[in-house]
């Protein structure tokens, strides 16, 4: 149940984080940026469906620490944009806190898989 919602939720920010990319590039013409949270935000959710197709438990572990740290990295990306206003504080609010919940999930999936190891 959770590597579904789990799934889902990555998917959701995934998308959250494509659109956001694309109203940022247009208008501000800020490339750099805005990809490398592109790249850390979408590769969360890349990370988790890989793990889903995992042959042993090692493996699956692996690509959720992937998951984590990427989601880690989108934090920063999501600050720094927010702190050289490319975004505002709501847009920043909705997908820290979007990412935080993901982050939470991922660490328990993180935590349960290293005990039943």
């Amino acid at each position: 149940m959770k590597e579904s919602v789990v799934a889902d939720k990555s998917f959701q920010f995934a998308k959250s984080v494509v659109e956001l990319y694309k109203t940022i590039i247009k208008p501000e013409k800020e490339f750099v940026l805005s990809k490398q949270l592109l790249r850390s935000g979408t590769s969360i959710g890349a990370n988790i469906a890989e793990a889903s197709g995992s042959i042993s438990k090692n493996e699956f572990i692996a690509k959720i620490q992937i998951s984590y740290k990427e989601a880690h990295e989108s934090r920063f990306w999501i600050r720094l944009l927010k702190e050289t206003n490319f975004i505002n504080e709501a847009e920043h609010e909705k997908l820290k806190e979007h990412l935080d919940e993901l982050i939470s999930i991922i660490n328990s999936i993180l935590k349960t898989s290293k005990l039943n190891l």
